[in-house]
């Protein structure tokens, strides 16, 4: 029987608040439970198809017409996380979610993006202090990045890592990044329930753990000043609805139409960080509005594309916000020169 939303708040405030403290593992499901979940995922494996292509390369400048305006002036954005924010499973650099965004910032902006993508496949939570180091010790303080999006929390899920220690490590995460002067928005954990090869009872059970996690992350990153996005059935409801047009050859990782999709959902959120759009007034016709903070990243976790930003005090704001459909991506210089094509 799936969780009310106000037992997943309770869920996900113990298991923040046990991050908070130094607290270990929190028994979600029981022993039996568990052993079954992995026995399965063993199973399920073999039906996912892998892929050991290396992510392609999307450093660079985005939105070069703008640059006489803003000649050394540039916005500068940092992707860090797992295979996701990596871009695993596409073959052209502007099918990555970083590319998509740096262009559609870009456009937005009128300015042009510097992206930046230090993320790693098969990174679970503990990773992101390495990624966050390599990103900032080449860099002068005053040249940190304008904005992170980060995107981690499946491998910690399927390695069995303590929702606690994955909160602590990504509120650990945003806290630096923050002392850095940069903007912060993480998308949670995606529902790994959405996997299609996986069956029940595994797929109740993946979506249960799935789901208290990005709550759980949610409060973190909100309490250290950062805003989520639910990627909710890995990355949208559309996922679920057209899983042979949105997942990538590997059943597992998104395709370049998944990856414009979850685009589409982090802009909004990356803009408002960014102050390019205004925080519009919440819609109640839209379930928005000013909730405690467990009870919006409850209310977040469940449906994908969900935004949740901290206000004062124990409150969140939470906002359905509208997805804009991106301009097309563009190739940096070096990708025009560079980059063979795949087919």
């Amino acid at each position: 029987m799936p969780m009310s939303k106000a037992s997943s708040a309770r869920v996900a405030r113990r298991i923040a608040t046990a991050a908070a403290y130094g607290g270990g593992g929190i028994g979600l499901v029981g022993g039996a439970a568990v052993g079954l979940l992995f026995t399965e995922l063993q199973l399920a494996k073999r039906h996912i198809g892998g892929s050991d292509d290396e992510p392609p390369e999307a450093d660079g400048l985005y939105g070069g017409a703008f640059g006489r305006l803003y000649a050394g002036r540039e916005l500068r954005m940092a992707f860090l996380g797992d295979s996701t924010a990596a871009g695993q499973g596409v073959h052209r650099a502007r099918q990555t979610p970083g590319a998509l965004l740096a262009s559609a910032l870009a456009a937005v902006a009128e300015r042009p993006v510097e992206l930046r993508n230090v993320a790693l496949s098969g990174a679970m939570s503990d990773d992101l202090e390495r990624q966050i180091t390599l990103l900032l010790s080449a860099r002068e303080p005053a040249m940190a990045p304008d904005v992170c999006v980060i995107m981690i929390g499946a491998n910690d899920v399927t390695h069995r890592m303590s929702p606690a220690r994955s909160v602590r490590y990504l509120s650990d995460a945003v806290a630096r990044l923050r002392t850095a002067g940069c903007e912060v928005v993480v998308g949670t954990c995606p529902d790994l329930g959405s996997v299609e090869p996986v069956g029940q009872p595994l797929r109740w059970i993946a979506r249960r753990l799935s789901r208290q996690l990005a709550a759980a992350q949610t409060i973190a990153v909100v309490e250290e000043g950062g805003r989520t996005v639910s990627l909710g059935d890995l990355l949208g409801p559309e996922f679920s609805a057209n899983p042979r047009e949105l997942f990538g050859p590997d059943n597992y990782h998104p395709s370049a139409e998944g990856y414009a999709t979850a685009a589409m959902a982090v802009l909004p959120t990356l803009c408002a960080a960014l102050g390019l759009w205004p925080d519009e007034r919440p819609d109640s016709r839209r379930r928005e509005g000013v909730l405690p903070v467990a009870r919006a990243a409850a209310e977040a976790a469940a449906e994908g594309g969900t935004e949740v930003a901290g206000m004062r005090g124990p409150w969140a704001l939470l906002k359905r916000r509208r997805r804009r459909r991106l301009p097309p991506a563009e190739e940096t210089t070096w990708q025009r020169e560079e980059e063979p094509e795949h087919h």
